[in-house]
């Protein structure tokens, strides 16, 4: 719960919609709610920035829709990550307002905000090759549910390195490069090289047999000639995301604030 939605909950108990009792329950479940095989964070976007998440492999689906079911109830935003499709197919059949993203294995349920498609890329998310979209996706996915402007930049890797110059004007507008590539990893240190901006890299498992499952990506990217970049987990796109978003709130934060 951050600052809005206190002020929400106690307009619908002002306004008659909330009972007195309701209102009790939902403060008194903050910092955290136990549902006995989870414990939901409520207050995790007041200390992080960053809202609870559901990560949903090795959860079964009755305890994912529990998650979903209890989240929704208590008007919070839903990011559930690397869904398997029955437990997609589920959420989606019980909440179609949700977005599902089969690429990225993600399933959204938030109140719809308006952006403005002219607006300027906060985050660019580049790809080497296509197979790493998947990974990508993820990362996108959970920007947008954050409210950061995303730009996609696929199928751009060092194969064919023209492709990737030919988006300068969407790299320079972005205030960060989120860069996927599996095979040996070379796009990162390619893009370090080009853009002063802050660079996440993440290795993917895209490869074949001597990329080891994504450890030659993320040893290259560790051992890359360009300074500065920081390195996810492999196949880590939505840890990039959260990566990203601190970095962007840190920049909107000290730009409107410039005493802090």
């Amino acid at each position: 719960m951050d600052g809005s939605s206190l002020k929400d909950l106690l307009k619908k108990f002002k306004q008659g919609d909330l009972s007195e009792t309701e209102l009790i329950r939902r403060l008194k479940v903050q910092p955290y709610e136990n549902l006995q095989f989870a414990r939901l964070d409520y207050h995790r976007r007041l200390r992080t920035g960053l809202p609870e998440v559901i990560f949903c492999e090795g959860k079964s689906a009755e305890q994912v829709i529990g998650i979903v079911d209890r989240m929704v109830a208590d008007d919070q935003p839903v990011l559930a990550t690397r869904l398997n499709p029955e437990v997609s197919d589920q959420l989606k059949s019980k909440y179609p307002q949700g977005r599902e993203n089969l690429e990225a294995r993600t399933f959204v349920i938030k109140k719809k905000t308006k952006i403005n498609t002219d607006d300027v890329p906060e985050v660019c998310v580049i790809t080497a090759g296509t197979s790493d979209i998947p990974v990508a996706e993820e990362s996108r996915e959970t920007l947008e549910f954050l409210g950061v402007i995303t730009a996609p930049i696929y199928d751009v890797g060092v194969a064919g390195l023209h492709r990737f110059l030919g988006e300068e004007e969407k790299l320079q507008e972005a205030m960060v490069l989120i860069v996927v590539a599996g095979m040996e990893g070379a796009l990162a240190s390619v893009v370090g090289g080009f853009s002063g901006k802050p660079i996440v890299a993440v290795p993917t498992s895209v490869g074949y047999g001597t990329s080891f499952s994504g450890l030659s990506p993320l040893l290259s990217m560790l051992n890359a000639c360009s300074s500065g970049i920081m390195v996810t987990n492999i196949d880590n796109g939505f840890g990039a995301a959260c990566a990203a978003f601190r970095i962007v709130r840190m920049a909107k934060e000290k730009y409107e604030n410039p005493d802090i």
